[in-house]
C-alpha cells in the first residue's frame, strides 16, 4: 500500500479529469474517503461478471481492459474504472488487469454515491465521461 497525506490525495484527485473542475474543499471531501492501494503487475483490478463494490482511480501505472477475454482498451493515470457497476449495481462489464505496478485510489460504493450526491457538478461530469465511453465503444464496433 502506498501512503500519502490527504493534501497529496487532493492534489492527485485534482489532476483526474473527472474531478479536475472541483474546488479544493470538494476534493478534500473526496480525499477523506479515498483509500490508497498498490497493486503488482498482473493483479486484477476488476473482474468481468463480479459485483462492483468500488470505483477505482488510477494514480499511476497502466492497465488492460478485457471483455470476454479480448483486449478492448488500455488505461492509465487519470482513468476511473468500475463506476458503472457501482452506480447501477450490475456486475462488472469487463476485466481490468494491471500491466505494470499500479497505485490506485479506491472509493467504496457508499462513499462514491455520497460524493455523487453532495458534490455539485460531479454527476454531470460523470455523465459526460460515460457518454464518451459509449461513443468510443460505438466507434470501435463500426470501424
Amino acid at each position: 500500500m502506498f501512503r500519502c497525506r490527504r493534501s497529496e490525495k487532493v492534489d492527485l484527485l485534482g489532476k483526474i479529469p473527472l474531478f479536475g473542475h472541483l474546488s479544493q474543499r470538494q476534493l478534500n471531501a473526496i480525499a477523506k474517503h479515498a483509500d490508497e492501494v498498490h497493486l503488482r503487475k498482473g493483479a486484477v483490478l476488476a473482474k468481468q461478471g463480479a459485483q462492483g463494490l468500488e470505483a477505482i482511480i488510477i494514480v499511476d501505472g497502466r492497465a488492460r481492459v478485457e471483455g470476454d477475454g479480448k483486449a478492448i482498451a488500455e488505461l492509465g493515470p487519470g482513468d476511473v474504472v468500475g463506476e458503472m457497476s457501482v452506480i447501477d449495481g450490475k456486475p462488472r462489464s469487463a476485466t481490468v488487469i494491471a500491466e505494470t505496478p499500479m497505485n490506485l485510489l479506491i472509493l467504496h460504493r457508499r462513499d462514491f454515491m455520497s460524493v455523487l450526491e453532495t458534490v455539485p457538478g460531479l454527476q454531470r461530469k460523470l455523465l459526460v465521461t460515460l457518454c464518451e465511453r459509449v461513443r468510443q465503444a460505438d466507434q470501435a464496433l463500426t470501424h
